[in-house]
């Protein structure tokens, strides 16, 4: 069968819109009409990769998605009403499509798990192979409510991280915006006047006045290179070999590296707790797990601790050389490893790694907002002085 989306009046003249089930589009025009629909348009749902819906940015969806699917499931319904459930009562449309579609590939005959595959937007490797173990050993509300926790984890994480930024986001923009109307704008009128009177002026108001003239004078242009500087930033940083050397230039660094460092390995850490719960093989763990982190570096080396548990190496020893994994984090693998729990130890250093991020980002949140006051108050100094200077000279001369 293949979905179809539909937009219909019912019989209360109301529009009516949705996605059903049918083998042709006449099909699902006799179903709508069954129901006491008449149609306006229907077609078939495309899956087009470069317009794939993704829920990277909105966790609380996702979340919601896997744990209506785990409560209907407990609740007894089959896959396929779940789904119709799901399909029938989201409002998003790219949404109900993923789900549409979905819901067709299960109806098919393709397990949920290789559905979900298809959609990477929707649902992540992660999600995907979680899925697919709780589908062999027979768990799958069990590891859905489990992934419905992370992803209302991660978006409690970044929504607070995000409301925390806005304060100095906003005060950095509002100061920039004031002392570019100030420099290009106002202090050349201000200051103009002790230039036409020929009165020398101090070396703070002369350099003022030549920044005055660049901001006034090719404003624009500083304007359009400022943007064209943040593209080829944007261009070179998906470059494999830059994005490397960048990567780890920051895991380096003192103050962004710590919390690189607490951000990728709980994100590391709690991937591979929660593959490990659900019971897939350590080797495809870490596999997935090298694709949700983001730092090249932490990548690569997650990619050779995989090559080397194949092997046979354990994990512990495969981890040997990634510098960026914490002592504690360490321990707690290797503890894990010689008791056979695994999958708790690495929940314990996952919630570690967060309370650091936490305190890092607190203790960094907490600097940068007194840094940012203090920048534009030495500004605004800059500027006063440059404008007072000249007039208390005329004033001794006057005297």
């Amino acid at each position: 069968m293949t979905a179809f989306e539909y937009q219909a009046i019912a019989e209360d003249k109301r529009r009516a819109r949705g996605v059903v089930q049918a083998d042709t589009a006449r099909a699902a025009r006799a179903q709508l009409r069954e129901r006491g629909l008449i149609p306006l348009d229907i077609h078939e749902v495309e899956i087009e990769t470069r317009r794939e819906f993704s829920l990277r940015n909105h966790g609380r969806e996702r979340a919601l998605v896997l744990r209506q699917l785990a409560t209907l499931l407990r609740a007894g319904l089959t896959l396929e009403e779940v789904l119709s459930v799901l399909v029938e009562q989201t409002d998003a449309s790219q949404q109900r499509r993923q789900l549409g579609a979905i819901r067709s590939r299960v109806m098919e005959g393709q397990s949920l798990s290789a559905a979900m595959s298809e959609h990477p937007g929707l649902f992540p490797a992660l999600y995907s192979a979680s899925v697919a173990a709780g589908e062999r050993a027979g768990q799958i509300e069990d590891v859905l409510a489990r992934l419905a926790d992370y992803a209302e984890h991660r978006d409690e994480t970044s929504r607070s991280v995000g409301l925390a930024l806005i304060y100095p986001a906003v005060l950095a923009i509002i100061a920039f915006g004031v002392v570019w109307g100030l420099i290009g704008f106002v202090v050349p009128r201000v200051v103009g006047v002790f230039e036409t009177a020929g009165q020398t002026l101090p070396a703070v108001t002369r350099s003022l006045l030549t920044t005055s003239g660049l901001v006034s004078q090719h404003g624009v242009w500083l304007l359009v290179g400022l943007f064209a500087l943040f593209a080829a930033s944007v261009l070179i940083w998906r470059q494999p070999g830059p994005r490397l050397g960048i990567d780890r230039f920051l895991l380096a660094s003192p103050v962004l590296g710590r919390l690189i460092k607490a951000s990728q390995t709980a994100t590391f850490t709690r991937t591979l707790a929660i593959l490990s719960n659900s019971a897939v093989p350590l080797v495809e763990a870490l596999s997935v797990a090298s694709r949700v982190v983001s730092n090249l570096q932490i990548r690569s080396d997650v990619e050779r601790a995989a090559a080397q548990v194949r092997e046979g190496q354990t994990l512990t020893a495969a981890l040997e050389g990634a510098t960026w994994l914490p002592a504690m984090a360490r321990r707690l693998i290797a503890g894990g490893e010689r008791s056979g729990e695994l999958a708790p130890m690495l929940e314990h250093a996952a919630d570690i790694q967060e309370r650091e991020l936490n305190s890092a980002t607190a203790v960094m949140l907490s600097v940068l907002q007194p840094a940012l006051i203090l920048l534009v108050g030495a500004l605004v100094l800059y500027i006063v002085l440059a404008i007072m200077l000249p007039i208390l000279n005329m004033s001794q001369l006057l005297n």
